[in-house]
């Protein structure tokens, strides 16, 4: 596929990002303290700004469809591939999709320290250890992915294979703190597979958010268990051998999904031993569960209270899954 096939306004895109350009603007903070103010580039006051991913991918490849961005930290991709889905719906063609997030810097680690949900372990092994009873933060990543989304009759009109569909979709936000109702996670999901028009017993996977937390951990594990029963569906977190991503996280499980749902291969939790009993969740850990995924639900939590679901279903000819 190039840009050259559509029309002028026939491809948009559509990314998520929850720190913004904090390396870039960081540099250019040091010249003016360090320097002068003629050293510090006019480029910086969009550089910084959450939208750059969107405008740069759009400048450069030419694309002049629908396009936006939204911020929601870890739940911002999975909803930027939520409204991907609402502008393809509403006749755009093609939209590029997903998010990306660098924060390895030093403005990144102290808004990440200030959270108090970074991992202080000094080993590798044991500084993200999602749905453990060992669990003390998460390991910060950088990356993400991006994807692209079409409606389906039109790709078969071009001859293309999808690796999957966006079955469902759907986001909501926790309550303020000290409600006495319950947080947003499971409505979220259960809303999702009702935009699927599938039930609980459809889904064959979970790729779970993770936190990384004990208190975060708990709560993410009895929405699942209560969505779908006791150890009654494969849950895994492939996250925990990246660390957390931000934006990019939900869009790399996404991708991580569809390929599980392609080969029949559900990928592992990595460095996890002890799984506290009451979380009642069937974790995939130690090595790849084998099986056929037809359905696969993908849950992220943003901080602040943001959730988002999406149930994907696998794609017709993309493969031999046993």
């Amino acid at each position: 596929m190039t840009p050259e096939e559509f029309g002028e306004f026939d491809i948009g895109a559509v990314t998520a990002n929850a720190i913004g350009g904090l390396a870039y603007i960081h540099g250019d903070m040091q010249r003016l303290w360090s320097q002068d103010p003629d050293e510090v580039s006019v480029y910086g006051s969009i550089a910084w700004f959450y939208a750059v991913n969107t405008g740069q991918i759009s400048i450069r490849h030419g694309l002049r469809g629908s396009s936006c961005t939204l911020s929601a930290e870890q739940a911002g991709g999975l909803d930027a591939i939520g409204e991907a889905r609402r502008a393809v719906r509403s006749g755009v063609p093609l939209i590029l999709c997903g998010g990306v997030d660098s924060a390895l810097d030093p403005l990144g680690w102290v808004s990440m320290i200030a959270s108090g949900k970074v991992s202080s372990a000094c080993s590798v092994d044991e500084g993200y250890l999602p749905f453990d009873e060992r669990a003390n933060g998460y390991i910060p990543g950088e990356g993400g992915a991006m994807l692209l989304l079409e409606n389906a009759d039109r790709a078969r009109r071009r001859g293309r294979s999808a690796y999957g569909e966006l079955a469902g979709y759907a986001a909501t936000f926790d309550p303020a703190p000290g409600s006495l109702r319950l947080p947003g996670l499971r409505r979220s999901a259960e809303l999702a597979m009702a935009d699927a028009g599938i039930g609980p017993s459809q889904i064959d996977a979970v790729f779970a958010d993770a936190a990384g937390t004990l208190e975060q951990d708990i709560a993410e594990a009895n929405a699942i268990s209560g969505i779908f029963g006791p150890m009654a569906v494969p849950v895994t977190a492939p996250k925990a051998a990246t660390g957390r991503l931000f934006s990019g996280g939900g869009p790399l499980d996404v991708v991580t999904a569809l390929l599980a749902m392609r080969d029949g291969l559900l990928p592992p939790t990595e460095n996890v031993r002890r799984l506290p009993r009451q979380y009642s969740i069937d974790l995939v850990r130690d090595a790849p569960r084998v099986g056929r995924y037809e359905h696969v639900l993908v849950l992220a939590r943003g901080h602040g209270g943001f959730n988002a679901a999406l149930v994907l279903r696998r794609g017709e000819g993309v493969g031999a899954a046993p």
